[in-house]
């Protein structure tokens, strides 16, 4: 017994150095990935993004943001950061994903997007395996945050179901509330498992905040037999407005702002969730993010 005991201690540790089995206790398990998604553009998606990103470091977290617009790539215009390499590049096997990730001077690390790139879809097999491949080196954080494309693409929805949960923005416009609507109606139409958390961006107080969260909730439990759990909202306020134009995000341009003492309330909510959650890791999300396509074929 202890003969065959040392030999299986063996082959695992050679299976560990040859990275086909993650080593125990590897920041690979324990990453949380975060889909940032909503139905329509210009609610603030990106900026609650990267706000969250900045405020999950300040918390002692290894944070990578990575923009997953194929389309209007915009986390390093947000930042300020024209990046020499984006996610084209290594879709295109042309770079690794940890050749492209830029340390900012705000504690996380960023992934800039693909601007132009039209279909995840479109990708040959040899790509798509390639790609996989490369978001292994996302394991060595602690949060991944996506900011998808805005609607209801293929390449949006991939994003959404591979990972751990997805975090809808809407405000309280009413096509903001039906596009937000339609996203979580295309995302039950492919699975009734994902776990959805809903933001209200751009309040003018508690009261409506709560209204227009319980419409998309009630809503969405009745025709769709959804969950989806109100994370909480963020208000106006004109600070975000201003960091915008600066090219710094709001948390760092003012900390007390209204906008971001919720963001705050956001994320120590999200890190709380945590500890009761169990993660699928960046492992998992390799394995689902082009089941979905698979399924097309």
């Amino acid at each position: 017994m202890d003969q065959a005991s040392g030999l299986r201690k063996l082959a695992v540790q050679k299976n560990q150095k040859m990275h086909l089995i993650p080593e125990t206790g590897s920041d690979e398990k324990s990453t949380k990935i975060y889909a940032v998604a909503s139905g329509k553009g210009g609610v603030g998606k990106t900026n609650l993004a990267i706000n969250m990103g900045i405020l999950f470091a300040k918390e002692g977290k290894k944070v990578v943001v990575m923009d997953a617009d194929l389309g209007l790539a915009n986390v390093n215009v947000v930042l300020g950061i024209i990046p020499k390499f984006n996610l084209y590049h290594v879709l295109k096997g042309q770079k690794k994903l940890s050749e492209i990730m830029i340390q900012t001077s705000h504690g996380i690390k960023i992934i800039a997007g693909a601007s132009g790139f039209a279909k995840l879809a479109n990708l040959e097999e040899s790509e798509r395996e390639k790609f996989i491949e490369n978001l292994g080196d996302l394991g060595n954080a602690d949060i991944v945050i996506i900011d998808t494309g805005a609607g209801v693409s293929r390449n949006v929805l991939s994003f959404v179901l591979a990972a751990d949960e997805a975090i809808i923005v809407t405000t309280p416009e009413p096509t903001a509330i039906t596009d937000a609507y339609g996203i979580i109606k295309s995302i039950s139409a492919e699975s009734s498992h994902v776990d959805i958390k809903l933001v209200v961006n751009r309040v003018s107080g508690i009261g409506e905040a709560r209204q227009v969260a319980e419409r998309v909730i009630n809503i969405a439990g009745q025709f769709l037999n959804m969950k989806v759990e109100n994370l909480g909202f963020v208000y106006e306020d004109e600070i975000v407005r201003k960091s915008v134009i600066k090219q710094k995000p709001f948390v760092l341009v003012s900390s007390r702002s209204k906008a971001s003492i919720c963001v705050d309330h956001l994320v120590k909510r999200l890190l709380n969730m945590q500890i009761e959650e169990k993660t699928g890791g960046v492992k998992n999300f390799m394995k689902n993010l082009f089941t979905f396509y698979k399924s097309d074929e």
